[in-house]
């Protein structure tokens, strides 16, 4: 079991690496978490580098073909950092990003606070707790050289893949009412031809991730705060992204969101 002085020892050295655009091919024997729960206690010193409070949290894995992808057995939560959240439109680097992809998300905005508790959550009870559903696109990075090999708890611990994050406008339909299970996502880059998926992709239903989340931070000892977004994971093969591209992730009538990266 790794110490409090070996957690921060492996918080601060992949921290390090993702400021500076390193690469590890896997955390020191001594520093390396051997549990889920070691990789988050890890991942939650990142904390100490936001200056506000915390956006949000993430969800990767959400499907099986990426859980064999990466050789995990099931999904994983991260950080959502305030200062690496944009708003539609916003420009991203690519320079130091290996994995260099988009990918777009279904994300909630929670109204209220879900505090840790012994029983699991309920979806009927999550939804209650919604604020605001939001396209999203998720373009993320690890701070591994290979980070299809390294498992579970290492890719827990490196914020399960976090990097940045792009927040498009609240729906202004009624949600609720939807099928988000086969509601089609159509996701573009530059002009070239359209990939499309579903809501079907994410855990077999998007408000099913969101569940996942609260509980999973439940079972830590973590509340899922009010104002929090949880965007929960992507919903289509990650779209591949280059310099000066553009992507757009199109909901259909629930809005549209865009990012577009450096030359």
């Amino acid at each position: 079991m790794l110490d409090p002085q070996q957690r921060q020892a492996a918080s601060d050295m992949l921290w390090d690496c993702w400021q500076q655009g390193g690469r590890l091919s896997a955390l020191p024997d001594r520093l390396r978490p051997a549990t889920r729960e070691e990789g988050y206690a890890v991942q939650a010193l990142l904390e100490r580098h936001t200056d506000g409070p915390l956006f949000g949290w993430k969800i990767a894995a959400t499907s099986r073909a990426g859980q064999l992808h990466i050789g995990v057995d099931g999904p994983i939560a991260g950080r959502l950092l305030r200062e690496r959240a944009r708003d539609s439109g916003a420009r991203l680097p690519t320079a130091g990003n290996q994995m260099r992809v988009a990918e777009p998300e279904f994300a909630f905005r929670m109204a209220r606070e879900f505090p840790p508790r012994d029983s699991a959550y309920t979806t009927l009870e999550v939804l209650a707790a919604v604020d605001t559903l939001h396209p999203a696109i998720e373009v993320p990075d690890s701070r591994y050289e290979d980070f299809v090999k390294v498992g579970g708890p290492q890719l827990i611990a490196d914020d399960a893949c976090a990097h940045y994050f792009v927040l498009g406008p609240a729906t202004r339909v009624d949600w609720r009412s939807k099928d988000l299970v086969e509601h089609a996502v159509r996701g573009i880059v530059s002009g070239k031809p359209p990939q499309y998926g579903k809501g079907a992709n994410v855990l077999g239903d998007p408000r099913v991730a969101l569940t996942w989340l609260a509980n999973e931070l439940s079972r830590l000892g973590i509340p899922l705060g009010a104002g929090q977004v949880v965007t929960t994971g992507t919903c289509m093969t990650p779209l591949a992204i280059g310099p000066g591209d553009t992507v757009v992730a199109d909901f259909g009538e629930l809005g549209s969101v865009e990012v577009r990266f450096a030359d």
